[in-house]
């Protein structure tokens, strides 16, 4: 057909425009670094001068294009910011480095919570967003490891994963009593003053704090309205995680002077003790703390408890024969999941068994990748089982009249016998799909089609 070639250079064409305009903006990086009149001697703006350097944001832009986010509140993408950059630069980084540049709002984006609450956003314009990244891969060598090593959130080298297991250790040693604790609307709550006092104690290049005080105040734009903004860092910029762990470390190391076992996530903060009085005690000082940085604790998620009732990070503790703590996937997530599977593999939705194994396959990699520390084999298989179920069901309906579901099973090896018996009854599709079809599209066929197992 005379459209397919055209088709298929599509992909190409595209690549070599991104090549394209990242020439055009490594250029613009290029000229603006090498010209003499930007050096600077001044050791308070030599961090700023740093993030601004050619090498360091050639690596900002494509850590911005790789994460793919969305436009802010200019509307421009990363393709058309890309062309916007290459001849507006020089004049941005005049400004950055004079300290005039004011930054775009951040435009208010709310994203739904599995527990039904919403989490609000602030998405930067992604100009805002590569100086941001250039900044942060400046500041988190110099600042990471000043943090705790009982801090895991948004570090490099470390994951929720690790906070997991740091968790299932200090059980596993006794600590069976857990100081659940979390904060309300942290991200909201960020009081701007408080946190560059905190950042100007760790560097003291007064461009980088003017800069960063300007995206903290730089505002938010909600429905076409730009809302003033004088506390908060909203999540959506590169810099949000890094300062969240400036505000915190500072009771992190105030635990740790205390000599107690914890574990935090960004703003999900797990203490470990012996006994409900020592817990109690943990958890008033913490109120205290997190008062001083005039955070909340949420009373209704924190609690003093058994660490086996608790969840941290999606994941909950189990003690299995012979007194091993072990991990599982808490409840709430685990019920989302199949909830999530049910409408992957919704009977009534027109598609294609590739369609639906396509879908099902990114979903399901994505969370495995996450909860892969669960050792609940038994929970994997019975899910395992019940999905394949389901897709049967799937491939049963799309055959739909009994004269090709019994040839197609034929086709596949099933006996003439079985393949008769599922024919006679082609209506009954999750009825046939379990013990009938079990020998046929067997565990090996939805291998073959790239369904993912679990166990």
């Amino acid at each position: 057909m005379p459209m397919q070639p055209a088709m298929r250079q599509m992909p190409v064409q595209a690549g070599r425009e991104a090549v394209r305009q990242g020439e055009a903006l490594s250029d613009a990086f290029s000229d603006e670094a090498e010209c003499p009149r930007h050096a600077t001697g001044n050791t308070g703006t030599a961090l700023l001068a740093a993030a601004l350097t050619t090498e360091n944001l050639r690596r900002a832009f494509k850590r911005v294009r790789a994460n793919k986010g969305a436009a802010g509140v200019d509307g421009l993408d990363i393709n058309q910011t890309s062309h916007h950059l290459a001849t507006a630069w020089p004049g941005i980084r005049e400004q950055l480095l004079s300290g005039t540049y004011r930054p775009s709002p951040v435009l208010r984006v709310t994203i739904p919570k599995p527990d039904g609450g919403e989490r609000e956003l602030g998405i930067p314009t992604v100009t805002d967003r590569l100086i941001q990244q250039a900044l942060l891969q400046v500041l988190q060598p110099i600042l990471d490891p000043t943090f705790s090593e009982h801090s895991y959130g948004f570090r490099p080298g470390r994951c929720a994963q690790d906070a997991v297991l740091a968790a299932q250790a200090y059980v596993q040693s006794g600590l069976r009593v857990v100081v659940d604790v979390d904060l309300s609307k942290f991200f909201d709550r960020v009081n701007h003053d408080i946190l560059i006092d905190r950042l100007r104690k760790r560097i003291e290049d007064a461009g980088v704090i003017r800069l960063i005080r300007a995206y903290l105040n730089s505002g938010i734009m909600d429905h076409g309205v730009v809302l003033e903004r004088t506390d908060g860092a909203p999540q959506g910029g590169p810099l949000s995680p890094l300062l969240g762990n400036i505000m915190l470390d500072e009771v992190d190391k105030e635990l740790e002077r205390r000599g107690h076992r914890f574990a935090r996530y960004a703003d999900d903060a797990n203490v470990y003790v012996r006994s409900i009085k020592a817990g109690q005690r943990v958890m008033a000082l913490l109120r205290r703390c997190y008062a001083k940085l005039h955070l909340m604790v949420n009373e209704s998620k924190s609690a003093v408890a058994s660490a086996f009732g608790r969840k941290f990070l999606g994941y909950s503790l189990w003690v299995a024969r012979g007194g091993q703590v072990k991990r599982a996937v808490a409840h709430k997530p685990l019920a989302a999941f199949k909830q999530r599977l049910r409408e992957l593999t919704g009977r009534s939705g027109g598609r294609s068994m590739a369609e639906v194994v396509a879908k099902l396959r990114i979903y399901m990699l994505g969370w495995k990748g996450y909860f892969h520390l669960a050792q609940t084999p038994k929970i994997w298989r019975r899910l395992d089982e019940w999905l394949r179920h389901r897709l049967r069901a799937i491939q049963l309906k799309h055959w739909k009249r009994g004269t090709t579901m019994y040839r197609e099973l034929v086709k596949l090896g099933a006996a003439p016998s079985v393949a008769k018996q599922v024919a006679a009854n082609s209506r009954r599709w999750w009825r046939n799909s379990d013990r009938l079809l079990k020998t046929t599209l067997t565990i090996a066929y939805f291998d073959r089609l790239g369904v993912p197992r679990l166990s």
